[in-house]
């Protein structure tokens, strides 16, 4: 959020509010954080610099200071300048000067270990031969890029406002006693530069992640959507794009807890829509606040937790709608969200006098929140934590949404109503240790119009006999046009491929309460049933909640009865009114009323019907995947299971690449995208994001915008944009990692090795400690032989660079083969037992194969095993031959196996 000091404190009234504040006994520095280090530094001028409008303290210039050291690297090259346009508007320290260069300079800010805060300051203007429209850069904290191809004029034009400032935390480890800040200009025509800077302390467990359990159990913040705790860690760095009072006036630096952050006031820009009857509750200064061990002063000012946002006294009328924030934040980043807390209103005096629910993204966090009961009493701060994933899409801007609603059981609660006293909204860096976002768009540039000079009456008059005819006329002409133009578009449209995503539905849409057997002409209906639209709601009793079986980015999924209850049915139904993913919704239908494979999710039909987007599944009655390998409910799956399951979804992808007219590439390969029936049998779902893939034999990829899911998006795609069948082998490589192991790929962990799940089973193999990932529940069921494919297969699919990866026909057969290992090895063990007099031969093996593997002085990734394998070069006959001379020849050239599988259309 591009946010500035525009709430501006005089001298009189910073002198009021510290007297406020020795009057109140509140001014007790044990109130306040003392930052160990504390560096105000003002760019491009001299000596010492007073700021009393903003935070009191004297400001540093970075000139001859030891901050800016002018022998290091390129900093020689840099100058100093003021703002051609000096406004007296505009707080004058620091924004009014500022440090230029077309080469790269860095800031050097010796600092103690531990947590700080970085805050950045811009003002976007020209300086001398600095054009005010070329400033684009980038800004690098150590390892982490704050910024990223930074425009400033285009940031401050979008929020009309020239004064731009950034926070960010950083941790600086005991090694370093340094914090490196660089500013690099993004190309030969472009330059970087900066007004002013601040390096502040913060306490260790403010934002970050402390080592003690959660009030859960489990130690970190929880995640939304997801039964994981996610913990902070000091390897984070965080920006902060929301700092919100709610319901009270804006707080400045000075005000703060002893660390300098400006709390904002801007809530009525959140709040959706913002009707009187939301009550923004006064200060009350009657009340002493108590903080505790795990809300200490600091954490916010009091002012924070002496105002509130309610809903009004009417608790009928409280029911009947929500209070709802929403903020535009950057997608594809993972979000801290902290939500600040305390009872103060006279009418809240125990606990159940006001219970109300929390939706974070329109997913629910707190069923029965008691602000009262958390904090144990009143006047007591409190804060909760969450942390949500904001997926990417090709929109600059998605809104996260915060969402209050009072409690509809009044049973349950004494008042229904609901309270927030502040908000603070954090991004947390991506796997490349980013945070810069994508800038906005340039405002249009308008042009001056000039007018002739009036005329009189009688002229008008003669003009308007001329002018009236050839305007009426020119509209007949243009509708006439824009007709023919539709009716063109209509009967060309499924032939192209769109790339907006959110017009094609708006335009082309036909509104019908019709029965099944009208059919919209501009979507497939040879393979594909439409539905109307009381159809679906008879077949989800009108989409009631209790049918609800999973919920997506799409919306929600919804178990249904169709043709008079005699088919069951699964019902994805975009979000109503939502124009996001519109795209998504004509890619599926076109993609899946055209293909049919065993191994595919069966589209039966779907619902255009005014603005609802709606698809109609077999329904799967084991759900996914990723449900029965990590599922807090569901028994494990066993490892002949989760081996069929692979095999099914590799033969399913095979068939996309290579099956159809053209390679299909699916682009978000996941568990949660793997579904079993009801005979365990996985079929590959949601193929919203799918592309075709090259039609010119001479091009190996096509250049897209990157879509996928954190923790399964091939590095390679994410890097050069080049997308191409490889990155669904990458992503069914960690799908394959997460068969075995049983967890998420991605986890913030204390074990920085075992954040993301690819690189951990990729180290584990090199270091033949393969037996540490496994999970327990299998680990006596695999074995060795198997153990040793299976893992060369995964391990490949995750290399770096697509072309080391295998194709999914080497995928399927490696998969096979494994299964067959796995076979032969249960057949022999089952014979030796037959044999063995004392009978627990067979278990004792079983127990003891955990030694074996961690015995093996292979890895399971050797050269040797190349002859199982997957590469390009491999011979059309794979064999191997185990001691019982039973061999397994599997010939590579055949895809008889898999194409068998493609079903008759009409014998669905």
């Amino acid at each position: 959020m591009a946010v500035s000091i525009t709430n501006q404190v005089s001298p009189t009234t910073t002198l009021l509010f510290f007297l406020f504040l020795f009057l109140l006994g509140v001014g007790d520095s044990s109130s306040f954080y003392q930052p160990i280090d504390n560096i105000p530094l003002v760019c491009g001028s001299h000596g010492n610099l007073s700021n009393s409008y903003l935070d009191g303290r004297i400001w540093v210039g970075d000139i001859d200071s030891k901050f800016f050291p002018s022998d290091h690297q390129q900093n020689g090259a840099s100058m100093t300048s003021k703002a051609d346009a000096q406004s007296t508007s505009v707080t004058t320290v620091p924004y009014m000067t500022a440090r230029l260069s077309r080469s790269q300079f860095t800031y050097s800010f010796p600092v103690s270990p531990g947590h700080k805060f970085i805050r950045l300051y811009f003002y976007s203007a020209n300086y001398q031969q600095f054009d005010r429209s070329k400033a684009v850069f980038s800004v690098r904290a150590g390892r982490f890029t704050l910024l990223r191809d930074f425009n400033t004029s285009v940031n401050a034009d979008a929020s009309n406002n020239n004064e731009i400032f950034r926070e960010f935390c950083v941790y600086v480890e005991e090694h370093d006693q340094k914090l490196n800040l660089t500013f690099t200009p993004t190309n030969q025509d472009s330059y970087a530069f900066i007004s002013g800077i601040e390096i502040v302390s913060m306490p260790s467990n403010l934002y970050y992640t402390p080592l003690d359990l959660n009030d859960e159990g489990g130690r970190g913040l929880k995640q939304v959507g997801q039964s994981k705790f996610f913990p902070i860690e000091n390897y984070t760095s965080l920006e902060m794009v929301y700092r919100i009072n709610i319901g009270g006036r804006f707080i400045s630096p000075i005000e703060d807890t002893g660390m300098f952050r400006t709390w904002f006031n801007e809530e009525r820009n959140f709040l959706i829509p913002f009707p009187s009857k939301y009550d923004a509750q006064p200060a009350d200064f009657s009340i002493r606040l108590n903080y505790s061990s795990k809300v200490p002063a600091y954490t916010a000012p009091e002012d924070v937790y002496r105002t509130a946002r309610t809903m009004g006294p009417d608790n009928t009328e409280n029911k009947r709608y929500n209070l709802t924030w929403e903020y535009p934040v950057d997608p594809g980043f993972f979000y801290m969200i902290r939500l600040h807390f305390c009872e103060f209103q006279k009418e809240i005096n125990s606990t159940e006098d006001r219970v109300f629910l929390i939706y974070i993204r329109d997913t629910i966090v707190e069923g029965s929140a008691d602000v009262f009961y958390w904090a144990e009493g009143k006047g007591i701060p409190y804060r909760r934590d969450y942390v949500v994933l904001v997926s990417k899409t090709d929109k600059k801007k998605v809104n996260l949404s915060v969402t209050l609603q009072a409690n509809p059981d009044d049973s349950k609660t004494r008042y229904t109503n609901v309270i927030l006293n502040g908000i603070e909204i954090f991004k947390l860096n991506d796997t490349d240790g980013n945070l810069g976002g994508k800038n906005p768009d340039p405002l249009p540039t308008t042009q001056t119009q000039s007018f002739p000079p009036p005329k009189d009456h009688s002229e008008r008059s003669k003009m308007a006999a001329i002018i009236i005819p050839i305007v009426v006329g020119g509209v007949v002409a243009m509708i006439l046009a824009m007709g023919l133009f539709v009716i063109r578009q209509r009967k060309t449209f499924m032939d192209q491929s769109s790339s907006d995503g959110t017009s094609w539905w708006a335009l082309y849409s036909i509104s019908t309460n019709k029965s099944s057997k009208s059919r919209n002409s501009n979507l497939p209906s040879d393979l594909c049933r439409y539905f109307s639209l009381a159809e679906i709601k008879a077949a989800t009793k009108n989409f009631d909640d209790i049918f609800i079986i999973g919920v997506g980015g799409f919306g929600n999924v919804y178990k249904g009865y169709v043709d008079d209850g005699t088919t069951q049915v699964a019902i994805k139904r975009l979000k109503p009114g939502s124009k996001q993913g519109a795209h998504e919704f004509k890619t599926e239908i076109e993609m899946l009323s055209q293909l049919r494979h065993l191994h595919l999710v069966s589209l039966i039909g779907y619902c255009n019907d005014g603005n609802e987007m709606i698809l109609v599944y077999d329904y799967m009655s084991h759900g996914t995947l990723r449900n029965h390998l990590y599922g807090d409910d569901e028994q494990p799956l066993t490892w002949k299971q989760r081996l069929q399951i692979c095999i099914g979804a590799a033969k399913g992808l095979h068939y996309l690449h290579t099956g159809a007219k053209h390679t299909i590439i699916h682009r978000d390969v996941k568990t949660t995208n793997i579904l079993l029936d009801e005979k365990w049998v996985a079929k590959v779902s949601d193929f919203g994001l799918s592309k075709v893939g090259p039609t010119d034999m001479s091009k190996a990829h096509i250049s897209t915008v990157v879509k996928g899911s954190f923790g399964y998006l091939d590095p390679e795609y994410y890097r050069r944009q080049q997308l191409t069948e490889k990155s669904d082998v990458y992503s069914f490589g960690v799908v394959l990692c997460e068969v075995l192991c049983a967890r998420p790929p991605l986890m913030r962990l204390t074990d920085k090795k075992q954040v993301y799940l690819a690189e951990w089973v990729r180290r584990c193999n090199r270091d033949n400690a393969i037996a540490q990932v496994i999970d327990p529940n299998i680990k006596n069921e695999i074995s060795p032989e198997c153990l040793r494919k299976f893992i060369e297969i995964a391990v490949r699919c995750i290399q770096d660079d697509g072309i080391n990866r295998p194709s999914m026909n080497d995928v399927v057969w490696g998969l096979e083969f494994a299964a067959q290992l796995q076979e032969a090895s249960k057949k022999k063990e089952v014979e030796g037992d037959m044999e063995n007099s004392g009978g627990d031969n067979y278990s004792e093996k079983r127990e003891g194969r955990e030694e074996e593997w961690l015995m093996e002085e292979t890895s399971f990734s050797s050269s040797n095993d190349r002859n199982h394998g997957l590469e390009s070069g491999m011979s059309s006959d794979v064999t191997t031959s185990n001691s019982d001379n039973s061999s397994y020849v599997y010939n590579k050239g055949m895809s008889g196996t898999v194409f068998s599988e493609i079903k008759d259309p009409t014998g669905r």
